[in-house]
């Protein structure tokens, strides 16, 4: 059955939304942050962490890493990513959109479609509209992505025109390919189209009423956080999610810190991901429901509180401040591990956090308060 999105309530005095996502493979309720596991992992953490710990409901996959390894034959001879790595809950994949922005340093953009240089071996890689789709039916998410350009956040606006108008092109032929294909492992796989446009409001509504006439069952929107301010940013998801339809799941890809997923929850967003969590985990960032820690500082050397004696995470309980801080000083492995599933647990908690008070309707007044509380330096 294609996927169903129920909106159950929509927060007084602002666009926040809580729902429900059905899937084939288990319901996601929304809003929802998802784990990023880009070549079919999410670093350093097992699947049972992400299940019983991080409270993880789906995870994100990338088309691009996971063609190159473990590469799409053995994906198809597991079962599908599902059976290979053992998550047999949702998964999206990103198109390999993103790697036309990230790696413009190894790869041509034509019309036709987009030719890379392996950043593994130097092999020449050549996605299409079609390819993609074809690509990510091999995997078996349950939701694709459109190919598309992630256009900078600092083109110019011919460029951006241009580049919105090639992957409007690009998703005519997607949606074609998506037509006349099937899904090889025996349950749903949804396509999102993406909206693009840069930071011009005009492009954006432009793309926004493009991508509606597909009547998806649900809609990206790409091309943010990648070099434009922070406010342009928020005006943008107005702009656009003024014109997606209200019964359809809206996913704001790549975003972002636990602000702008607040932020982007207060206006209508309900789907993030992420490398943050994890990334910023490894380096001894933690993000906490009172601040931001830098686990190397000195000030934590002999600090024997959880790391948050609130969670329900057991890393949060089991570890203290101090001993996380001994573990990245002393180059341990353990410390990044301990880290990324307390980050991750964090980010699960917010976004739940957020849905519990737009279902009670006072998501308007606890905003305000948990922004200044998260954001803090400590």
């Amino acid at each position: 059955m294609p996927i169903h999105f129920e909106l159950q309530n929509t927060a007084s005095g602002c666009k926040a939304r809580a729902g429900v996502l059905h899937t084939d493979h288990g319901d996601i309720e929304t809003p929802i942050f998802m784990p990023v596991g880009t070549v079919g992992s999410v670093k350093g953490v097992h699947i049972r962490e992400l299940e019983d710990d991080v409270k993880a409901q789906i995870i994100l996959g990338n088309t691009y890493h996971l063609f190159l390894r473990p590469g799409l034959e053995t994906l198809e001879m597991a079962g599908g990513l599902h059976q290979f790595n053992g998550w047999h809950h949702p998964i999206l994949t990103d198109s390999g959109g993103f790697q036309v922005f990230s790696l413009a340093g190894m790869r041509k953009m034509k019309e036709d479609g987009v030719t890379f240089q392996s950043h593994i071996d130097g092999s020449k890689l050549m996605f299409t509209p079609e390819n993609v789709i074809d690509k990510q039916r091999s995997i078996g998410a349950d939701i694709m992505m459109a190919f598309d350009e992630c256009t900078p956040g600092t083109a110019d606006k011919k460029y951006a025109q241009q580049s919105m108008e090639r992957t409007h092109r690009w998703l005519e032929r997607c949606m074609t390919r998506y037509r006349e294909t099937q899904p090889k492992y025996g349950y749903h796989q949804a396509l999102f189209p993406i909206v693009q446009g840069c930071v011009y409001p005009e492009l954006r509504r432009i793309a926004a009423e493009t991508v509606v006439q597909y009547d998806a069952e649900g809609y990206a929107i790409g091309g943010l956080a990648v070099g434009e301010p922070t406010e342009t940013m928020y005006d943008m998801i107005n702009v656009v999610n003024d014109i997606l339809p209200t019964q359809k799941p809206r996913y704001l890809m790549g975003v972002g810190t636990p602000a702008n997923i607040i932020e982007s929850i207060a206006r209508g967003v309900d789907m993030f991901d992420c490398v943050m969590p994890t990334r910023n985990g490894r380096n001894g960032m933690l993000f906490t429901r009172n601040g931001i820690i830098n686990i190397r500082n000195q000030k934590w050397k002999n600090d024997f509180h959880p790391i948050d004696a609130e969670s329900n995470c057991y890393v949060d309980t089991q570890y203290s401040l101090g001993y996380l801080r001994h573990l990245f000083i002393a180059g341990e492995l353990l410390g990044m591990q301990i880290a990324s599933i307390h980050n991750l647990s964090f980010y699960l908690w917010l976004v739940k956090e957020a849905r519990k008070h737009i279902l009670n309707d006072t998501f308007q007044s606890w905003y305000p308060d948990i922004l200044e509380k998260i954001t803090r330096r400590l």
